[in-house]
């Protein structure tokens, strides 16, 4: 398993196992974040069995899936509740650890500066400069123009 911490409350990470929990339980977390929707790749360990590994291990589970091109500010708003309301150290994970930084970068965005933001995620592995415009905006979704 390879970990990306990005503050004392959150790290991203890759795509996690079942047999994992015990080694992330060890590593201090306390809840963990999966990212991805089922059935992505075909190799994927549905996140039922993932959160019934958690739980055997006194882990919190929470099943945010989202699309990288369509994240919307419903899913940045359900992770930031996740980040406040659940125990901590919590660790966040998708296919590659992306999508946990983008939602954790949209939701800091109306606290952080998008530097501070870039910064701090390309420190942790990232780089969303794909999506800076968006954290400038304050991590809301672009809205769509009529024509």
């Amino acid at each position: 398993m390879h970990f990306n911490k990005i503050s004392d409350t959150l790290t991203f990470s890759p795509q996690i196992r079942p047999e994992d929990m015990a080694a992330i339980k060890k590593a201090g977390f306390k809840a963990i974040i999966c990212n991805r929707p089922d059935g992505e790749t075909e190799d994927q360990t549905p996140f039922a069995q993932i959160k019934s590994a958690a739980t055997a291990e006194g882990l919190v589970a929470y099943h945010i899936p989202v699309i990288p091109q369509q994240i919307s500010d419903g899913d940045v708003a359900e992770f930031a509740a996740a980040l406040s309301q659940g125990p901590h150290p919590m660790l966040a994970y998708c296919r590659t650890g992306t999508r946990a930084a983008m939602l954790w970068a949209f939701q800091a965005a109306s606290t952080q500066s998008q530097s501070d933001i870039l910064g701090a995620t390309r420190a942790a592995g990232y780089d969303l400069t794909a999506v800076a415009g968006r954290i400038a905006d304050g991590g809301r979704s672009p809205t769509p123009t009529t024509g």
